[in-house]
């Protein structure tokens, strides 16, 4: 449930909220678990979407956030010139920032970008 912007926002988060609308059901104290962990709980429910929008490949949204959340601290423009030569103008041409880092971007840029991966794979096959 995690939301852009904050340190918990992450790979998973963009990923479960693409698919589903999670909710926290209520909080577990540290104290219901021996040994008492270090991190708080909760409960989550996830109700499924019929349709995640935007619409993308899953797995192509799959490669876009291992490779931008693979390396957090690095500029898109880095961290995802492993899935792309040319990552810097594929993020210009979406009116992205090639400097900002992953945390920063919500789940419809995320999607963007996998769209954008898809049509150059498509123009080259």
């Amino acid at each position: 449930v995690a939301k852009p912007r904050t340190k918990d926002y992450g790979r998973l988060a963009v990923l479960t909220q693409w698919r589903t609308e999670p909710r926290i059901l209520f909080s577990l104290p540290r104290d219901a678990f021996t040994p008492k962990p270090k991190v708080a709980s909760a409960v989550v429910a996830f109700a499924p979407r019929d349709r995640p929008e935007p619409p993308c490949d899953v797995s192509t949204l799959e490669r876009v956030t291992a490779a931008a959340f693979g390396q957090r601290r690095k500029m898109l423009r880095a961290s995802l010139r492993q899935i792309t030569p040319d990552a810097e103008g594929l993020l210009e041409a979406l009116g992205l920032d090639p400097k900002a880092r992953a945390e920063e971007l919500e789940i419809g840029d995320f999607c963007r970008i996998a769209n954008a991966l898809e049509a150059q794979k498509n123009e080259l096959a």
